[in-house]
């Protein structure tokens, strides 16, 4: 069992420059993940003179250690968002995640990037009866008000779906898709430097100087270069300047997310556990979220334990994802798992992403597990923004009040998954 990230194993790494950084630049993006890379190429497109920084690889944390989905839908059940924010702020930000996974189908297309996008839809599937129940009270909502192509299937319907006989239902979300996230990755870097935009791998911020109004001295053990504008795309990263940013320290928690991946399965059992090759996530508090690859690999993650990614901790983790792996797919108990990793997802208290302006500085982050398809859309918005345009963020008028009690590492995380726990058996 190899403890790293599939998609960056299976794909070549982008390298970056090795160059002096430039004196000066009208951006510089800190974070060469999907969101810091699709910035990148908006704005340098637009004929802006762009640096990329990344304190590691291109796009090799979040945007590509993840499961693969490119999902449409709130994060949340959307009766509940209605409920807390009002139908249009919540129709409005459900149709952002539309617009997201139609944004990365967009830029596949236009880069003509080899990563097997395919939209084949998402089954949310309800772990227990009553959670059937609640996602049976959202739906009629959710068509009503902002998404008419869903359906609900009852618990017959989706053992058409899945070779398992423990869901009592589902709610299938059509315009969702899937994608190989390293091989976008690289394209995405690759998209962004034809059009001008300098990428710099292995170089952490380690301080900013504000100038004037968002003109700062970006510090880094290459040098300092001056910018224009400076935008912060680093996601729950713990290296760095970004470790003593408070404003986004108390507003993110960094948690552990993991996940396993088969050896190539027959291409009869696959047809057998998951003919239509959706992504698949389930309601469970401590839900699981998996896949099938073109080469028949079963992709399978989940919250296994509430701790940071790190290789003693992503091989117990391992172990635990593969327990509930066999739970749910007993056929497959013989399998061998080749893939093991854990990477850390940026949540915030609504789990919804935030993204703005900050004493100077343009933001998006906060995706909080849900981020494939938005991190790419947020960033095309931010680049609309900081030319200007402060209506292309649709997360503009989403308040972020600090965590109480959260100031940086968190402290709380066993004390959380002990509660988890206990919800997860009896919820």
């Amino acid at each position: 069992m190899r403890l790293e990230s599939f998609w960056t194993d299976t794909a070549a790494a982008f390298d970056g420059r090795s160059d002096e950084l430039p004196a000066n630049a009208d951006a510089v993006v800190v974070g060469g993940g999907f969101t810091g890379l699709s910035a990148a190429r908006r704005l340098a497109m637009r004929g802006a003179k762009v640096v990329v920084l990344e304190a590691g690889a291109v796009a090799a944390e979040a945007s590509g250690r993840n499961g693969g989905h490119v999902n449409n839908g709130l994060a949340l059940d959307y009766a509940t968002v209605a409920a807390r924010v009002g139908r249009e702020r919540a129709s409005a930000w459900y149709r952002a995640y539309d617009a997201a996974v139609d944004t990365v189908e967009r830029l596949v297309r236009e880069e003509n990037i080899d990563c097997g996008f395919e939209r084949r839809g998402k089954l949310k599937l309800a772990s227990r009866a009553p959670h059937f129940d609640q996602l049976s009270r959202s739906f009629e909502q959710l068509r009503r008000e902002a998404d008419p192509d869903v359906e609900l299937l009852s618990a017959a319907a989706v053992r058409d779906e899945i070779g398992s006989d423990r869901f009592a239902g589902a709610v299938l979300y059509r315009k969702s898709a899937q994608m190989h996230m390293g091989r976008f990755g690289r394209a995405l870097a690759e998209a962004a430097a034809r059009r001008g935009a300098l990428i710099y791998d292995h170089t952490p911020v380690e301080r900013l100087q504000r100038l004037r109004g968002s003109a700062y001295r970006v510090h880094t053990r290459r040098g300092a270069i001056e910018a224009d504008q400076v935008l912060l795309a680093t996601g729950a990263t713990r290296v760095g300047a970004f470790s003593s940013f408070s404003f986004w320290r108390r507003r993110i928690v960094p948690i552990g997310s993991f996940i396993i991946v088969t050896e190539p399965l027959d291409a009869a059992a696959v047809r057998a556990l998951l003919p239509q090759r959706r992504t698949y996530t389930t309601t469970d508090t401590l839900h699981n979220y998996f896949r099938v690859t073109p080469d028949n690999r079963l992709v399978f993650g989940g919250r296994a334990r509430f701790a940071l990614s790190s290789p003693r901790s992503d091989a117990r983790s391992g172990h635990v994802l593969r327990e509930q792996l066999v739970a749910l797919f007993p056929a497959l108990r013989d399998t061998r798992i080749d893939y093991c990793w854990g990477g850390i997802v940026d949540m915030t208290q609504d789990r919804l992403p935030h993204a703005g302006e900050e004493d100077g500085l343009f933001y998006s982050m906060g995706y909080s597990g849900h981020g494939t398809q938005m991190s790419v859309h947020m960033g095309e918005c931010m680049a609309r923004v900081m030319a200007g345009d402060v209506t292309a963020n649709p997360w503009r008028d989403n308040p972020w009040p600090a965590i109480p009690g959260h100031f940086g590492p968190p402290w709380f995380l066993p004390a959380v998954g002990v509660y988890f726990r206990i919800k997860n058996r009896f919820a």
